[in-house]
């Protein structure tokens, strides 16, 4: 019999070989590692029935249990942290997939739940993000600073490294300078993903495209491939963990609040 509800399941991948920060899952922030940050925070989303982080090291599979949580082991071999989360998707009772990246102990649970909700209200959108607003115009030329335009429905219609969209009438110098005033809106794009879950398992085995390979961008594989990805501006703000000194920040923002 068919289901009249959706379950969503949250799956946090989470692997101890980082390169640029190893082991950054563990590190603790205020006596809790980083994963616990994030599983709590993804726990708190109104829309996620299922919490699950999949892992391939057995120092995180434990550190999860000893805090109440559920975590799965992984293949070792998986790319992608798509390609873990399909994994773990494929034995799963789950509708929709939110990837919830697991160096972000900072993500407000709203933002999980504006990811989901197009997904649920509208069942033909196969795969949802987020963007903000860019403020700072060095962010606009930072090549770690992802960037995201979209079309009048909010579809995304490329992801880059580069500053999109090119303000031809008053950048002409920013290639010299490497930055330049904002005149228009620039939005920065925010690593998490829902999924329908017939099309994350699809996704997963699409072949990897030549844009996706430039720009190392692994969300262009669905535009190149002819799918279109929802895109929801937030308000809220991104913290993401990539180097040691990103802790600074963090504990900066849990104290301010």
């Amino acid at each position: 019999m068919k289901k009249n509800y959706s379950t969503v399941g949250a799956v946090i991948p989470a692997r101890f070989g980082s390169t640029r920060f190893p082991g950054k899952s563990l590190v603790m922030i205020k006596e809790k590692p980083m994963i616990q940050w994030v599983y709590e925070r993804t726990s708190q989303s109104s829309l996620v029935n299922d919490v699950v982080v999949a892992t391939d090291d057995q120092r995180i599979f434990e550190a999860v249990k000893s805090f109440g949580g559920k975590a799965i082991m992984t293949s070792p071999d998986h790319a992608t942290g798509t390609d873990r989360i399909a994994e773990v998707v494929a034995q799963a009772d789950y509708d929709i997939v939110v990837n919830v990246q697991g160096d972000e102990p900072l993500i407000h649970p709203e933002m999980i739940d504006q990811t989901i909700a197009p997904l649920l209200a509208d069942p033909s959108i196969s795969m949802s993000t987020l963007c903000s607003v860019i403020t700072d115009s060095k962010e606009a030329f930072d090549p770690n600073v992802v960037k995201v335009v979209f079309d009048k429905n909010g579809f995304a219609l490329y992801f880059s490294r580069a500053p999109i969209p090119w303000d031809r009438n008053h950048w002409t110098t920013c290639a010299v300078k490497k930055i330049a005033a904002l005149h228009g809106p620039v939005y920065k794009h925010i690593g998490l993903y829902a999924y329908q879950k017939a099309f994350l398992l699809r996704y997963a085995e699409l072949p990897k495209t030549d844009l996706e390979g430039m720009e190392k961008l692994e969300q262009l594989r669905a535009l190149e491939h002819g799918y279109r990805i929802k895109t929801i501006v937030t308000q809220h703000e991104s913290f993401g963990v990539d180097i040691p000194d990103d802790l600074s920040k963090i504990l900066k923002r849990l104290e301010e609040s």
